[in-house]
This record gives structure tokens, C-alpha cells and sequence, in this order.
């Protein structure tokens, strides 16, 4: 098609369309050039907020690392991300954010056992948690992925000073569904703003803390693999989250015993495709 008019160039890019085999690909891309068509007109952008634009989405790209998932991280920031989780899951759920944290090859231990792999000061966490089917019936031999930050707000990966896979582990659920482990209380902690992430917030005013949080992630073939995240009720960025995570559904119940805390969590699975998801992030930084 020969451009006359900007109404033409939305036209010739919908004709083309017919060529993508994939009727799901399809669907998907033509959804996305009719809004992002229309995200131009309406906004009338201009030609240097198109070029920033563009060396934003190439500066997403730059600044992720096998260490740290840029584009996972600005998705939280713009609520794509539980916007998603919310869309494929039926409310309420115990499905949350995979988050930009997570590491496949989390070692598996015995129930109960703790998941410090090196010293790590804090208060002492016995956590003890259920997987139930939607009936209410326990879900035996469900593989239980966990992962947290440090009490001074870091995951492992983005501490040299922590060992490899510190507060991570792997757990399998027992006969009635349950799986338990002791490990320190987690701390909010503000995302990483070096990058695109920061420039975002920046712009927005806003601040860049998460409230504190327990990562899962549970997996048993024939139901729906979830990611879920526990979040603690005390914290003060509970209602501001950066990353738009807490849900009503997942705020948690900490019981104080001294200087230690207990916390008990149920989550509730259902039916579906089980299916581990691509892991953000592959290794840690090194000093």
C-alpha cells in the first residue's frame, strides 16, 4: 500500500496481518498495533519522545544481565506484571508476581531445615506452609520453591557476600500437604534504580520500596503451577508497593514468640498446566 495519510500506515500494517500463520500470534500483534497506533495519535507524539522512547526500551535491554532482569523489574513498576497474574487467575488467588528474583536450582531440603547457607543475622522465621486443591483437600508431593531478601533487603543474587542460593531452598509437600523451614525474617527493600526502572520512578515522584515478603513458587503436574508472595502486615510501604504486588489475599499473619516470629500461609491451587517458568535471572554478581 502507498502512504497518504497516517490513517494509511495503521491500514497497511493490519493488511499484512494475514500472513502470520499463528491465529494466537496473530490476534496478539494486531491488538498491538491498533493500540499502539492509537497510543501515538492520541497522545500526538512527538519525534524526540519517540527517539527517548526508543533508547529506553534499548536501554532495558543493556542494563539486564544474568544477574539482574531490567524488563521483569520495569513491568512490576507499570503494574503489568500482576495485572497478568490477576487476568489468568480467578479471584481471589494466592498467585502474585514471579518477581525479577527468581533462580531455578534452588537446593532441595528435608522439611523443616533451614534455608541459611551462610551466616546471615536477623530475627529467627519458622514458617510452616499448606498447598489445598479448591475442595480444601490437602496437595501431597508439590515441589515448593522459596526464596527471600536478607534482612538488610538483598537476594543473593545481588550480594557477593552471601553464599550461593542463601534464603533459597526447595521443598516437596507431605502427605497432608504441608511443608515447613526455619530462616530469618525478611526486610522490604527498595528496587534497584540505576537503570530505566529509576528514570521511571524518578519522573513519577514515586518511591522505589517493596514491602517485605516471602517468594513461592509451587508446582505439581495436573494443576496450574502459581508464583505467590507472602507480604508481611506491618510494613509501611504495604499500600505502596513500587511493584503493585500485595494483594488482599496474601498478607500475612506473623505471631511474635521473644526475639523470634512464626508465620503460617495456606495456598490454595487449582486445576491446569503445570508448567516451571523461564527464570529471570541465572547467576548471582561476583565481587
Amino acid at each position: 500500500m502507498i502512504i497518504r495519510s497516517e490513517d494509511d500506515v495503521t491500514a497497511a500494517v493490519l493488511a499484512e496481518m494475514h500472513r502470520t500463520p499463528d491465529s494466537r500470534t496473530k490476534e496478539l500483534l494486531t491488538a498491538l498495533v491498533r493500540h499502539l497506533h492509537a497510543f501515538v495519535r492520541e497522545t500526538r507524539l512527538t519525534e524526540r519522545e519517540f527517539q527517548q522512547a526508543i533508547a529506553t526500551i534499548n536501554a532495558i535491554g543493556q542494563k539486564t544481565t544474568p544477574s539482574h532482569n531490567e524488563a521483569m523489574l520495569i513491568a512490576g513498576a507499570l503494574g503489568v506484571s500482576n495485572l497478568v497474574c490477576l487476568v489468568n487467575n480467578a479471584h481471589p488467588t494466592q498467585a502474585n508476581n514471579l518477581g525479577p528474583f527468581y533462580r531455578a536450582g534452588a537446593p532441595r531440603l528435608a522439611d523443616g531445615a533451614s534455608l541459611l547457607q551462610s551466616p546471615t543475622p536477623g530475627a529467627r522465621l519458622e514458617f510452616k506452609g499448606f498447598v489445598r486443591d479448591k475442595t480444601g483437600k490437602p496437595v501431597a508431593g508439590a515441589e515448593v520453591d522459596v526464596w527471600h531478601s536478607s534482612p538488610v533487603g538483598l537476594y543473593e543474587n545481588q550480594d557477593a557476600t552471601q553464599a550461593e542460593m542463601n534464603l533459597r531452598g526447595r521443598f516437596v509437600t507431605l502427605d497432608d500437604g504441608s511443608f515447613s523451614f526455619t530462616s530469618v525474617k525478611p526486610a522490604g527493600y527498595p528496587v534497584p534504580i540505576d537503570g530505566p526502572n529509576g528514570a521511571l520512578l524518578r519522573a513519577q515522584k514515586r518511591h522505589n520500596f517493596r514491602p517485605a515478603h516471602l517468594h513461592f513458587l509451587i508446582y505439581k503436574p495436573g494443576y496450574k503451577t502459581i508464583a505467590s508472595q507472602v507480604y508481611d502486615p506491618e510494613d509501611p510501604h504495604l499500600e505502596t508497593d513500587s511493584q503493585f504486588g500485595v494483594t488482599e489475599a496474601l498478607i500475612g499473619k506473623y505471631e511474635r514468640e521473644g526475639e523470634a516470629y512464626r508465620l503460617r500461609f495456606t495456598f490454595v491451587i487449582e486445576p491446569g498446566e503445570a508448567r516451571r517458568p523461564q527464570p529471570p535471572i541465572t547467576q548471582k554478581v561476583t565481587a
